[in-house]
C-alpha cells in the first residue's frame, strides 16, 4: 500500500512538471503562430522532438527500441498527431485559456476510455474528480463565443483524441519504458507530418526558431514526464492533474498579455486544486472512512 501511495504521489508530481512545460510550449507556438502557419509548427514539434530523444535512445542502446508493439505505437501516434493538429490550431485561433482548456479537457474522457480499452475499474470518485475538475476549467475560461463555434468541435475532438493517445501510453507502459514510447511517437509522427508541411516550407528568421525549436524540446520533455507518470499509476486516478496547465498558462498570459484573474478564475483555481487533491490516495482514504 505504502508504494502505491507513493507511486501516486510522483505520478502526480511528474504530471504537474508536465503540465507546466506544456503550458510555456503552448506560449511559443502561439507567439511563433503570428508568422508560421499551423502545419509547420505541427512538424517541427515532432521533429525536434526527434532529435531530443536520439540522444537518450544512443544511451539506453538501439538494441530497446525493439518492439513488439509497433501496431499500437502506429495507432498512438496517428491519434496524437490529430489531437496536436486540432490543439495547435486552437491556440493559434483562440486566447490562450480558452486553447487550454481544450487542450486538457481531454481528462474528462480517460476514466472512460480507460474503462473501454483497458478494462481499468471507473469509480464514483474518478467521475466526480473529473468532472469538478471540467467544471473548474469552465469557470476559468468562462464560456463565450470562443467555446462554442467551429473551433469548439475542433478542441473537442482532439480531446477526445488526446483522451485517447494517453490511454494508449498507460496500455504501452506495460512493457515498453518511455524512452520508446516518445521515440516512436515523435518519428511516426514526423513522417506523417512532413507531408503537409513540405507545400509550405520557407526560409525562417531566427526569433520564428527559438519558438519553433522551443516547443519541440519542452513538448518532449513535458511527454516524458507524462510517460513516466502513466507507467505508476493507473490513467483514470491521475489523470485530473494534468489541469495545472490552465493555471500556468493563466500565469503566463498575465505576465506576457496582462491577462489577469478575475472572480470567476479563482472559483474556477479553487475547483481544479480540489480535483486535485482529490486525486491523493491519503484524502480517498480519508473519505472512505468518514462515510464507512
Amino acid at each position: 500500500m505504502h508504494d502505491s501511495t507513493s507511486n501516486i504521489r510522483t505520478a502526480l508530481y511528474l504530471l504537474a512538471i508536465s503540465a507546466f512545460l506544456f503550458a510555456t510550449m503552448g506560449v511559443l507556438i502561439r507567439l511563433a503562430s503570428h508568422t508560421v502557419d499551423n502545419a509547420t509548427i505541427v512538424f517541427f514539434r515532432n521533429a525536434i522532438g526527434l532529435i531530443f530523444i536520439f540522444p537518450l535512445v544512443i544511451r539506453s542502446g538501439f538494441q530497446n527500441l525493439k518492439t513488439q508493439k509497433l501496431w499500437m505505437h502506429t495507432w498512438r501516434a496517428v491519434i496524437g498527431l490529430i489531437a496536436m493538429y486540432g490543439f495547435f490550431y486552437a491556440i493559434a485561433h483562440m486566447n490562450l485559456s480558452n486553447a487550454m482548456v481544450f487542450t486538457y479537457s481531454s481528462p474528462i474522457f480517460i476514466p472512460l476510455v480507460a474503462w473501454l480499452f483497458l478494462k481499468e475499474r471507473i469509480t464514483s470518485w474518478m467521475i466526480i474528480t473529473s468532472i469538478l475538475g471540467m467544471i473548474g476549467v469552465l469557470f476559468v475560461a468562462k464560456p463565450d463565443s470562443g467555446l462554442f463555434n467551429t473551433l469548439s468541435a475542433i478542441g473537442i475532438t482532439a480531446s477526445f483524441c488526446a483522451a485517447m493517445a494517453f490511454v494508449t501510453v498507460r496500455a504501452l507502459t506495460s512493457t515498453e519504458p518511455p524512452v520508446r514510447i516518445v521515440f516512436y511517437f515523435c518519428l511516426i509522427a514526423t513522417i506523417i507530418s512532413a507531408v503537409p508541411m513540405f507545400w509550405r516550407w520557407r526560409a525562417f528568421d531566427m526569433m520564428e526558431m527559438i519558438y519553433l525549436v522551443g516547443a519541440g524540446v519542452l513538448a518532449t520533455t513535458s511527454q516524458l514526464c507524462m510517460s513516466h507518470a502513466y507507467k505508476l499509476a493507473p490513467a483514470g486516478q491521475i489523470g485530473p492533474a494534468n489541469y495545472l496547465a490552465i493555471i500556468f498558462a493563466g500565469i503566463w498570459a498575465a505576465l506576457l498579455w496582462q491577462e489577469y484573474p478575475d472572480v470567476l478564475n479563482v472559483i474556477g483555481f479553487s475547483l481544479i486544486f480540489i480535483a486535485l487533491l482529490m486525486c491523493s490516495p491519503q484524502i480517498q482514504r480519508k473519505v472512505q472512512r468518514l462515510f464507512s
